[in-house]
């Protein structure tokens, strides 16, 4: 056999490779650069340097990008608990890392969804978006890190678990707000979730996410004496995921972008509290 046709499979490889190389810097797959957006939108992580991120359904990463933060939050965790800090102190560490992970975004949307609420159906666009935090916010804002941190310090060695968990499927919360109501401004940063919704493809991230999950915990030994009450704990996470994002949508008659980061805040409140009682 010549030498010519001995390299020709090698350049046929070459030539392959080339061609796959430059359709994915021109031409990424559309969920590929969503998933940079929703990087970009949900954290104030470096953004990717590939692909460009677009913005048009970056809400069904959502969950996705929870996963992330919690697993960072449990890393924390576990590397503080390791040199000796207490409980209350983990607990307020991993609480603030979120909040600096995420720039305060769903906190902010809980503050102004409490001060709209509290400011009456008349006032309530109003006051959730006057630049100014009110009573109703301040008060909601500090009952909801209580409730947290309780329920971190509750959980203590199993907080780990739970936090990567909460963070998910609190996560879930605005794609059903998303889904059920309409945008309650004519305009605004959030009204594209709503013109691109498609509420059984956007779950698909998430059900993975969730596979992963129950292969961690039917394949290492370490989690065989509480799978009973983690897996108990996966499905009644769903009853706050779409119950507040309902009562949510109905008492303000729709969503915006302050109340979809109440939703996140509030049902991670209390999926971190159920697991506190159920662990």
């Amino acid at each position: 056999m010549s030498s010519k046709k001995k390299d020709q499979p090698i350049q046929i490889f070459r030539m392959g490779l080339f061609s796959l190389k430059d359709w994915l810097i021109n031409e990424p797959p559309k969920w590929l650069t969503d998933l940079a957006g929703s990087w970009t939108f949900y954290s104030i992580l470096p953004s990717w340097p590939w692909p460009r991120a677009t913005f048009d359904r970056i809400a069904r990463f959502a969950p996705v990008i929870g996963f992330v933060i919690g697993i960072v939050q449990s890393f924390i965790w576990l590397s503080l608990d390791f040199l000796g800090w207490p409980k209350e102190g983990l607990a307020l560490v991993v609480i603030a890392m979120e909040a600096w992970i995420t720039g305060g975004l769903h906190l902010d949307g809980l503050i102004d969804t409490a001060d709209g609420i509290g400011a009456g159906k008349a006032r309530c666009l109003e006051a959730m978006e006057d630049s100014r935090i009110g009573s109703n916010g301040v008060l909601t804002l500090l009952i909801v890190l209580l409730l947290q941190i309780s329920a971190l310090i509750k959980l203590g060695i199993f907080a780990p678990i739970a936090l990567p968990i909460a963070a998910f499927w609190s996560r879930f919360s605005p794609l059903w707000g998303i889904s059920r109501f309409s945008y309650i401004r004519l305009e605004g940063s959030a009204s594209f979730h709503k013109k691109n919704s498609q509420f059984r493809m956007d779950i698909l991230p998430g059900v993975v996410i969730l596979v992963v999950i129950f292969l961690i915990l039917f394949n290492i030994p370490l989690f065989n004496e509480i799978k009973a009450e983690i897996i108990w704990s996966l499905f009644l996470c769903l009853i706050p995921t779409i119950l507040i994002p309902e009562l949510l949508g109905r008492k303000i008659g729709g969503y915006s972008g302050d109340t979809l980061g109440a939703t996140q805040v509030i049902s991670q409140s209390i999926i971190l509290l159920m697991m506190a009682f159920i662990l």
